[in-house]
C-alpha cells in the first residue's frame, strides 16, 4: 500500500507541475494576454467533443463522453491539434465525476488551453420555459471546482445560444443570473480568476440587444466577462464584406470586455477552404477579435468534421488540411499587457422591454440560486408532492394549484419579462411544487393535505441557525428578497429535498407571474385532463 501511495503522489505531482507549466491567460480591457509575459493571446481554437449537441436548451439528457476524460482519446487527437497550431479547445458538456489530470496535462504540455461550457445535455437552461435553479447552480459550480485547478482552463460558457429568436429573449436573463452566480462562486471559493461568458448565435433579429443586455449593468457582478460569437456568415470564397464580418467587426469596437469566434467555419460548400482565417488573424480584425474557434474535429452526420476517428485511428480529412495550410500562414499581431490601457470602458445601456420585441428585464435579475435555502423551505413543509406521482404529470398540477385562490405560487414566481421573482422561483421543480401545494393546504382553514393521493404529509423541525436566517428573509409568502449568498451546499439535513432523477431536466415548470393569465390556460388544461384531485 505505501509503495503504491508514493506511485499515486508522484503521478499527481507529474500531472500537477505538467499543468502548473502553462502561463494562465488572463483579461484586461477587451483583450486576452498571458498572465506572465504579457503578449496578447488569440485563440486558434478548435471544438473537441464527440456526439454531444451544441445546444445548451436541450432538457433530455444523453448520455456523452468528457472528451478530457478519455485518456486515450486525446493521446490519439493532441498530436494533429498540434499539426493545426492549436492553442484552444472547446468541450460542451464536462462530467465532474471524471478525472481530468491526464488530459489537462497533456494539453498543458502541448500549449492548449481550454474553454468549458458548464451545462449539460438535460441539465441546461430552457430557452422555452426557463428558469436558473438550485439544481443547475450544483451543476455548473460542480465543473467549476474539478476544472479551476488546471492553470490551462481558460474559461467558462454559462449558455450556449440558448436565446436564439426574438421569441425567447427573456431566457436570458436566467443566463445572466447563471454568470452572476459562476463569478460570485468562483471569488466566493478563493479560485484563481476565471473568466465566465456566454456563446451567441448570429441571428440578424437580436444580436445587437443580446450583445448590449449580457454587458450592461455591474460589468463587475452581473455582465460577462468575454462575448463568443457562433458565425457561419463566410462561406467559401467569401470576403471581409459579402461576409459581413466589417460589420461585425464595428459593432464591437468599443465592448468592453474580449471578443471572439465561439464556432466558425461553414461548410457550405464542401470541403470548406478556411479563407476566413487570413481574414480572422489579419490586421482588419485583431484591433477587435481575440481569434475563434472552429467547428469542429470530429466528424459527424452534419459534415463538420476535421478528423475522422474510428477507435484509436484518427484519419486526417480535406477539411484538416485546408485549415492546417491556411492557420500556418497566420501570424496574428497585438499589443502587450503593459501597453495597453483599455479606452473602451463605458459598459452597453441595457435594453428595454418597453415597446419592443426584447423580452428579459435588465433589473432585477432572477434571485441567486441557493440550494440551502431550498433545503431549508422543504425541511420546513407539512404537506408535498407524494413520491408516487409522476414527474411527467408536474405541469398540470402546478398549473391547478397555481390557479386556486390565496396566490400559492406567488414565492415560485419567476419571470424574465417583468422581473417578478418570488425567493423560491429558482429552487428546483420538485421544490418548488412542494411550496405551493403546501401554501395551497395551509391556506385552507380545514387543513389537510390530500389532494386525492397527489400530496402526503411529514414531519417538520422548526428552522434554527442559517435556515431560520434564510426563511425570514424569505417571507412565509416567499416573496420577500434574500441578501444571503449561496454556499453551494444544501441546508444541514435538508431531509425532504431531495428529487428524483432526473426530475429537474424532464419536468417542464410554468413561468409563473403573479395574475398571469397563462394560469388560466394552464388550469383550463388540468381540468381538460381529469386533474380535478387539487381540491381538498
Amino acid at each position: 500500500m505505501k509503495g503504491f501511495g508514493i506511485a499515486a503522489a508522484a503521478a499527481a505531482l507529474f500531472v500537477s507541475s505538467a499543468s502548473a507549466a502553462i502561463d494562465p491567460i488572463v483579461i484586461k480591457g477587451s483583450k486576452f494576454f498571458y498572465k506572465t509575459n504579457g503578449t496578447q493571446f488569440f485563440m486558434k481554437g478548435v471544438a473537441y467533443q464527440q456526439d454531444v449537441s451544441t445546444n445548451s436548451s436541450a432538457t433530455v439528457a444523453v448520455k456523452y463522453v468528457d472528451p478530457l476524460t478519455d485518456n486515450s482519446g486525446c493521446d490519439r487527437d493532441i498530436p494533429n491539434l498540434i499539426k493545426l497550431n492549436t492553442n484552444t479547445v472547446r468541450v460542451y458538456a464536462i462530467d465532474p465525476t471524471g478525472s481530468h489530470d491526464y488530459c489537462m496535462g497533456k494539453l498543458a504540455d502541448a500549449g492548449i488551453y481550454v474553454i468549458a461550457d458548464l451545462s449539460q445535455p438535460g441539465e441546461s437552461i430552457n430557452r422555452d420555459d426557463p428558469g436558473w435553479t438550485d439544481d443547475l447552480y450544483t451543476r455548473y459550480t460542480s465543473v467549476v471546482d474539478v476544472m479551476q485547478k488546471y492553470d490551462n482552463v481558460l474559461g467558462f460558457f454559462a449558455g450556449n445560444e440558448v436565446s436564439n429568436a426574438p421569441n425567447n429573449t427573456d431566457a436570458s436573463a436566467f443566463v445572466k443570473a447563471a454568470v452572476r452566480d459562476t463569478k460570485a462562486y468562483i471569488k466566493q471559493k478563493g479560485y484563481r480568476t476565471i473568466g465566465v461568458g456566454y456563446a451567441t448565435n448570429d441571428d440578424a433579429s437580436i444580436r445587437g440587444p443580446l450583445a448590449d443586455y449580457f454587458n450592461c449593468g455591474d460589468d463587475v457582478a452581473d455582465a460577462i466577462d468575454f462575448w463568443g460569437y457562433n458565425i457561419y456568415s463566410w462561406c467559401g470564397d467569401s470576403s471581409f464584406q459579402e461576409s459581413g464580418y466589417n460589420v461585425r467587426t464595428q459593432e464591437f469596437e468599443n465592448y468592453t470586455v474580449p471578443v471572439f469566434f465561439a464556432e466558425y467555419g461553414c461548410n457550405t460548400p464542401s470541403p470548406r477552404k478556411f479563407t476566413e482565417v487570413a481574414a480572422l488573424y489579419g490586421s482588419q480584425m485583431t484591433g477587435v477579435w481575440s481569434g475563434g474557434i472552429v467547428y469542429m474535429y470530429f466528424q459527424e452526420a452534419n459534415n463538420f468534421g476535421l478528423v475522422s476517428v474510428s477507435g484509436d485511428t484518427a484519419k486526417t480529412l480535406v477539411d484538416f488540411n485546408n485549415l492546417s495550410s491556411q492557420i500556418a500562414k497566420v501570424t496574428p499581431s497585438g499589443v502587450t499587457m503593459a501597453d495597453y490601457t483599455p479606452t473602451n470602458t463605458k459598459v452597453r445601456d441595457c435594453p428595454s422591454v418597453e415597446g419592443t420585441t426584447w423580452a428579459a428585464k435588465a433589473t432585477p435579475l432572477p434571485p441567486a440560486a441557493n440550494p440551502a435555502l431550498c433545503g431549508c423551505m422543504v425541511d420546513s413543509l407539512t404537506c408535498v408532492v407524494d413520491s408516487s406521482v409522476n414527474e411527467d404529470d408536474y405541469g398540470d398540477l402546478f398549473g391547478v394549484v397555481c390557479g386556486l385562490d390565496g396566490s400559492p405560487c406567488a414565492g415560485i414566481a419567476h419571470n424574465g419579462t417583468t422581473g417578478v421573482y418570488g425567493a423560491y422561483g429558482m429552487c428546483n421543480a420538485t421544490e418548488q411544487l412542494n411550496f405551493a401545494l403546501n401554501q395551497y393546504a395551509n391556506s385552507q382553514s380545514t387543513g389537510g393535505c390530500d389532494f386525492s393521493g397527489s400530496a402526503s404529509t411529514k414531519a417538520t423541525a422548526a428552522a434554527t441557525g442559517n435556515c431560520k436566517a434564510l426563511m425570514s428573509q424569505a417571507g412565509s409568502a416567499g416573496t420577500g428578497t434574500v441578501t444571503s449568498a449561496p454556499t453551494g451546499a444544501a441546508a444541514g439535513s435538508a431531509s425532504g429535498s431531495a428529487t428524483k432523477t432526473g426530475a429537474a431536466g424532464a419536468v417542464t415548470v410554468p413561468s409563473f407571474n403573479v395574475g398571469l393569465m397563462q394560469l388560466g390556460i394552464y388550469v383550463f388544461g388540468a381540468a381538460l385532463s381529469g386533474m380535478a384531485m387539487i381540491l381538498l
